[in-house]
């Protein structure tokens, strides 16, 4: 049965709204602001409690709220077995960090706001309910409310897959690997695992692996004790042990040298690191989330990266297109960057099309600095021209 066609056919509104988290004050949240006397809400703390409930509440009926962290299941594999089991059962992801159904900037979620209105409408509820659509995950023909991530832009299909594995990836300490061209922005998708994890108030310590020379990577990221080597007057930790109790993003990860790879590897497994000149292991709690834009099996295959390291990386890959594969943002990015630098200013259509026939080798990166440009070279005027953007 599909939310949005409870009382479709004679169908009534649904009995049940079942919450599962094994957050009590996340359950209790969410039974204050949903209580009404025209159905109830079943709690659940864990999905083998709420496959219980389910068959003892009208098999199912109803819609199911679920916080994707569980104590028990995965969540991919809990919303497998309600698929199943309850194929009628619509199953909407809430927040983890809060329970609520609100979007990050405040607004209320399309099925957050028909909830509260049947809650607060007296008078045929069941319309409320009627004239809405909302996603049950299983992609069976219903509108889905747009995935979204702070500072970044996509509503085509292939960024709204990233954007729905970052949220999926980010409650979890699982280590990430971040892929795609140059300019695609595999550090704002980092910056995101990292603000919605709950590590989010601990560091999240950023290293170039390209951008340190080679003699001193080593040093920078594991640390280093007093005289380890000519000019270390005094010990110091790396990056590693800087971002204890948060994140360490490992950008161009492809670059780090082989010699370095398997010192690497062996504190993603054990969790410790050594300083350079000490013989004591410090025990550090980071979460890892590293990025690439080169091809890392064909580094494999060339004996240029570790295939270990690689597998231990690639826990869980997130893959960013390149702009030329997702078109249908190349408006809205446009315009999100003509707001950031100008507001105000407008895009002409022979502007646009000026930018839509280009193939954009430099990605999101290129389109940002082509309208920084154009916003410059627009002077007073409102409107931004094709002579306005220079490739």
């Amino acid at each position: 049965m599909q939310v949005a066609s409870f009382v479709s056919q004679g169908v009534q509104v649904p009995t049940n709204v079942f919450v599962v988290s094994s957050n009590p004050r996340i359950r209790a949240g969410l039974r204050e602001k949903l209580s009404h006397p025209r159905w109830r809400v079943v709690e659940a703390g864990s999905g083998a409690v709420a496959l219980e409930v389910l068959h003892e509440h009208s098999n199912g009926d109803g819609v199911l709220l679920l916080d994707p962290v569980l104590p028990d299941l995965e969540p991919g594999e809990f919303q497998g077995m309600i698929q199943r089991r309850f194929p009628n059962t619509p199953v909407v992801t809430m927040n983890s960090r809060t329970g609520e159904l609100f979007s990050g900037d405040g607004s209320i979620s399309p099925l957050s706001k028909s909830l509260m209105e049947l809650v607060n409408v007296e008078r045929a509820p069941e319309a409320v309910f009627a004239r809405r659509e909302f996603d049950d995950g299983s992609g069976r023909g219903m509108r889905r409310e747009k995935n979204t991530l702070r500072g970044m832009v996509g509503e085509t299909d292939p960024m709204q897959a990233v954007f729905r594995l970052t949220r999926m990836v980010a409650v979890r300490d699982t280590t990430v690997l971040v892929t795609g061209e140059s300019g695609t922005g595999k550090d704002l998708v980092a910056q995101e695992i990292h603000q919605i994890s709950s590590r989010r108030k601990q560091p999240f310590v950023v290293m170039n692996c390209s951008a340190i020379p080679e003699p001193l990577l080593e040093a920078e990221l594991f640390g280093y004790s007093k005289g380890a080597f000519t000019g270390a007057v005094q010990s110091r930790i790396g990056r590693i042990h800087a971002a204890h109790g948060g994140t360490l993003f490992l950008d161009e990860i492809g670059d780090m040298p082989l010699s370095l790879q398997g010192k690497l590897l062996r504190f993603l497994e054990q969790g410790e690191v050594q300083r350079l000149g000490a013989n004591d292991n410090l025990k550090v709690d980071v979460r890892v989330v590293a990025a690439t834009n080169v091809n890392l099996k064909k580094q494999m295959d060339r004996q240029q990266f570790r295939e270990d390291l690689y597998y231990r990386l690639a826990v869980f890959p997130i893959t960013l297109p390149p702009l030329r594969e997702r078109m249908g943002d190349l408006r809205a990015l446009a315009e999100s960057f003509i707001a950031r630098f100008h507001a105000g200013k407008v895009l002409s259509e022979e502007a646009f099309e000026r930018l839509r026939v280009h193939s954009w080798p430099g990605n999101v990166r290129e389109l940002r600095n082509v309208m920084e440009r154009a916003t410059i070279l627009v002077g007073s005027e409102r409107e931004i021209l094709s002579e306005h953007i220079l490739l």
